[in-house]
This record gives C-alpha cells, structure tokens and sequence, in this order.
C-alpha cells in the first residue's frame, strides 16, 4: 500500500516537473528573427561574388555579412536622400567616419575626390534636361543634383540627391558585364562616372537646340527675342558649367592615382571617359561663348532700336518746333507787326506752317530718321 501510494505521488510529479521544464525552456528560447526589410531610402541593394549579383535583395547588414563569406564578393547599397538615422545606420555598418556620414546628408558638394582612412570618396554632380514648351525668363532648363560614391576594399555604397542622375540604368547595364564588374567597387565608380558624363552630353544636345531658337529669334527680322530669355538660359548654362567643369579635375587625379586608385583593368575605361568629359566642356564652352555673342547682339539691336527711336521723336521735335516758332511769333500781338492788318495774314501764317512742316519731314525722310 505504501509503494502504491508512493508511485502515485511520483506519477503526478512527473508530468508537473516536465510541464515546468518545458514552460522554462519556452521561455528561456529566444524569438524567432523576422526577415528584415531595407528603409525608404535604399533603392537596391546587392551581393555581387565574381561579377554575377547573387539572387535576391538582403538587407544591407545582412548583405555585409554574407559578401565576408566570399573572397571576390563585395556589396553596392544604393541609397537616395537618406534620412540622419538611415545614413548614421549605414555608416556603422560599413564603417564610414562621421564626417562622411554628415556630408553624405547634405547635396550640393562640389566634385572631388578624397580619401578617408581604407574608404575613398568620390562625388560628382548630376544634370537632367527639363523639357518645356518654350523658353520664358523663369523656366527651368536644367535640374542638378549629385552622386556621392564611398569605395572600400569589399563594398560601394551611392548616395544620390535630388530627381536627376538615377542610377538604377547603371546598375542594369553593368550587371550585364560581368567581366567588368568582377574588377570590384571601382567598376561600380567607372560605370557611375560613364553614365554621368553620358547625361552630361545628352544635356548638351538638348541645349543646343535651345541655342538655335534663340539665335532665329535675335536675328530675325521682326526680332521677337526677348533679352530675359536669353539671360535666363545664360543662367542655366552657368549652372551646368559649374557642374561639369570640376570633375575634370578629381577624374585626372584617380587616372593618376597609383595606390588605393581604380585597378590597371579600369584605368582605360576611365582615360575614355575623361575624353568625352573633355568633349562635354568643349560644347559647354562653346555655348557659354555663343550665348555671350547672342546676348552682346540682342543688346547691339536694342541700342540701334533705341537710336532709331530718338531719331523720331528729335525729327517729330523740330517739326513740332516749327509751328511753334510761327504761332509764337504772330501770338505776341505787337501794335507794328508785318503782315499783322494783312486780310490774308491767317491763311498765310497755317500755309507756312504747313510747308515748313512737311519740308522737314521730307528731310528727315531723306535722311534715314523718319
């Protein structure tokens, strides 16, 4: 009886002391990690392991950790107008300084390239043409923006503001050249670089269109240009010149950069693009100066315009002064004047005015001022 009751106690132990185990255990294991999804501000983000992007679209902390695991992998995050809490974020996975982090929120850099410890910093200036139905003295020609490129030894993160230079082209162009991006992030820069300066040329074809409007408009023959036209395209121009003239110089600085610069494979691909950089400043110049000539023309035509103008009024002025001087004369109405008793002295004083009128204005005719 004794045993029996013993087993009983233990039998209804048992279960309770299992049940709390597995109650601890359940509460003791750590949750499962859900999927994390990329902010806003990533636009794409990729593994690429020998110049082929592994399938799907990790988070960027994830990708980081799987690019390790491979010898010639590195990870292209592509980000566009990140928030503060993005970018400090994304610089603490990538390693990225705090200066770097703060000037990656800010736009309006001016093109250069810098190094930051292991991380290389390349930025560049984008350009977009604004289609409008014609030209007025506020449209807007020309939308510019900026790329920011950080370069380390296994990752290329972009930072792009504003509407123009979209990098999504370059990201499919360059994935169907595996041989070119196997080279590692510098192949992301060149093909970054291409495609700005591309957009830079395609800018300037479409301002040249521009150009030749206006140069029909000045020098036609009723002249309906309007000067604030011109002086809002010359502003337009000015900005593009600002944004493309300055990368000549960091570009020339990575062609020549020995150490930490673009691989020997890419140092062509970059002489070729410097080359039709060169090509785009050449137009520009050549514009900047057309625009210079357009603008001296319309204001030469304004002058003569204005010459022609007081031409007029000095010829209508002495024709006006003539009458004057005849009325004046015969209204001061002295006792001993000629021709003051005359009966005919009214009829002859309008007849002379007449004549004297119509003598100067064919004069003045004659002349070229009328």
């Amino acid at each position: 009886m004794v045993q029996s009751a013993v087993r009983i106690r233990q039998g209804r132990r048992l279960p309770a002391l299992l049940g709390r185990l597995l109650g601890r255990s359940a509460e003791q294991a750590p949750p499962r990690a859900g999927r994390r999804s990329n902010p806003d501000a990533v636009v794409d983000c990729a593994v690429y392991v020998n110049g082929r992007r592994e399938p799907g679209r990790p988070h960027y902390a994830d990708a980081v950790a799987a690019g390790r695991r491979h010898r010639r992998a590195f990870v292209w995050l592509g980000l566009h107008d990140p928030g503060p809490a993005v970018m400090a974020a994304v610089g603490r996975t990538f390693g990225l300084d705090e200066l770097s982090v703060e000037r990656a929120l800010a736009d309006g850099h001016r093109p250069t390239v810098q190094q930051h410890g292991e991380v290389t910093l390349l930025v560049l200036r984008t350009a977009g043409y604004v289609e409008h139905a014609e030209l007025t003295d506020t449209s807007e020609v020309i939308d510019t923006g900026d790329v920011m490129v950080f370069l380390g030894d296994r990752f290329v993160v972009t930072v792009r503001h504003g509407a123009s230079g979209a990098l999504a082209p370059v990201r499919q162009e360059i994935e169907n050249q595996p041989g070119i991006l196997a080279e590692g992030p510098w192949a992301v820069a060149y093909a970054v670089c291409a495609r700005m300066v591309e957009l830079y040329l395609e800018v300037a074809g479409h301002l040249e269109k521009d150009l030749e409007r206006i140069e029909e408009t000045v020098f036609a023959r009723d002249r309906s240009a309007d000067i604030q036209h011109i002086y809002q395209l010359k502003r337009e121009v000015v900005e593009f010149k600002r944004a493309v003239w300055p990368f000549q110089t960091p570009l020339r600085a990575l062609i020549e950069q020995r150490a930490g610069g673009p691989p020997p494979a890419l140092q062509r691909r970059f002489v070729d693009v410097e080359g039709r950089l060169t090509r785009a400043c050449d137009r520009i110049a050549s514009y900047d100066e057309l625009l210079n000539s357009i603008l001296q023309s319309r204001l030469a035509q304004l002058a003569v315009d204005q010459n022609n103008d007081m031409r007029k009024i000095a010829s209508w002025a002495a024709i006006a002064a003539t009458q004057t001087a005849v009325a004046g004369v015969y209204g001061m109405n002295f006792t001993y004047m000629p021709e003051l008793g005359w009966r005919y002295g009214y009829a002859g004083a309008l007849l002379l005015m007449a004549v004297a009128g119509l003598t100067l204005h064919r004069l003045f005719r004659r002349s070229g001022w009328l």
